[in-house]
């Protein structure tokens, strides 16, 4: 027991260090959603930006114009490859971005795109791409409507990047926020996880492994719709979990509301390829990118209400009940483990799956 409490007493000293990037250079580890894209974060972008909307962190600011309270994000999409079975670069980029907007509460309604072309890049795989966006914007009840296009050099970048962002309506009377999480409650997630980053992973062809796995993106206005119809304000989080998968999601809750997030791991839904992909990968599906899932923190005496409501829309047809919110460690996620034992989840510092988003 001593020994517990002195490890968790090192983590509770470390996560209050004031955060410092050490590197010189910018590494992939950056750009994977863990803990070096947090110190990055925190260390430049927040320490040069700070305000109290950004100091959030969530998927999307809430902006106010008049008496109208929007949701204002962006995201940029740098997948390897671009097309990949069960979509492209060009709906994960609509997506992504509706999903930011839908999981902070909000009604999307514009988005803009901005593309970073390579000289010889196939005007028939851009075609492709914007085709994919046009179908996926309106599958999503959204527009396009502003944008640039860049074209650099060959060789300086990887064929086509793709920066979104987008504008939703904040219309109901409810607030989402990390920090909202309290014990008693607990977590959703609206399906089975790590479908989209193995999908990538797989289609690169790294790995001599035949599946018929398909990346999971879809847009997730209409289950967010249903979670807040269904739930009010008893839901007190959403999050779409992309890079760095649910356990990063887990992590950002725990450490803003101070409190525990308890997982059960048996309880975890992940198909059975995701499953042996990861292990021949010597990965964690809970750390692996999703395009199509969330994970919603909600009050336990609306849960089944929720729960009805996410499984009666195809996205959410898979939702299961993973874990609780907990006392204790406070800012820590556990696992329960099919052995009976259990674990610290943690940020991870590095990136096992590069490049998926």
């Amino acid at each position: 027991m001593r020994t517990e409490e002195q490890v968790l007493e090192r983590i509770e000293r470390a996560r209050r260090r004031r955060p410092r990037v050490r590197e010189e250079r910018i590494t992939l580890a950056h750009g994977a959603g863990g803990k070096a894209t947090g110190t990055l974060i925190e260390a430049v972008f927040l320490e040069a930006f700070r305000n109290p909307e950004l100091e959030r962190l969530g998927d999307a600011a809430a902006v106010g114009v008049g008496s109208a309270r929007l949701a204002f994000t962006t995201d940029s999409y740098v997948v390897s490859p671009l097309f990949f079975p069960g979509g492209n670069i060009g709906d994960l980029a609509v997506n992504g971005t509706v999903n930011d907007l839908a999981v902070s509460g909000a009604r999307p309604l514009h988005l803009s795109a901005g593309f970073i072309l390579e000289e010889g890049f196939p005007v028939d795989d851009l075609r492709r791409i914007v085709d994919t966006m046009a179908a996926a914007a309106a599958a999503a009840g959204v527009q396009i409507v502003t944008g640039d296009t860049k074209v650099v050099q060959r060789g300086k970048a990887d064929g086509c990047f793709i920066t979104t962002a987008g504008v939703g309506l904040l219309d109901r009377p409810v607030t989402l926020d990390a920090c909202a999480a309290r014990p008693g409650d607990v977590v959703i997630v609206s399906g089975p996880i790590g479908d989209h980053g193995v999908t990538v992973m797989l289609a690169r062809g790294d790995l001599d492994v035949e599946s018929d796995l398909v990346s999971d993106t879809a847009p997730l206005h209409a289950l967010c719709a249903g979670i807040l119809d269904a739930g009010g304000d008893g839901v007190r989080v959403m999050r779409d979990a992309t890079r760095g998968g649910v356990a990063t999601i887990l992590n950002e809750v725990a450490k803003a509301s101070g409190a525990a997030v308890v997982v059960d791991e048996a309880a975890v839904p992940v198909r059975t390829e995701v499953t042996g992909a990861s292990e021949l990968l010597g990965i964690d599906p809970l750390y692996v990118a999703c395009e199509g899932r969330l994970v919603a923190v909600v009050a336990a005496d609306r849960v089944d209400d929720v729960l009805a409501a996410m499984r009666a829309d195809p996205a959410g047809a898979e939702a299961a009940v993973i874990g609780r919110v907990a006392d204790d460690p406070p800012g820590l996620v556990l696992l329960r483990t099919a052995f009976g034992g259990t674990r610290i989840v943690d940020l991870l510092v590095g990136d096992p799956l590069p490049r998926i988003c």
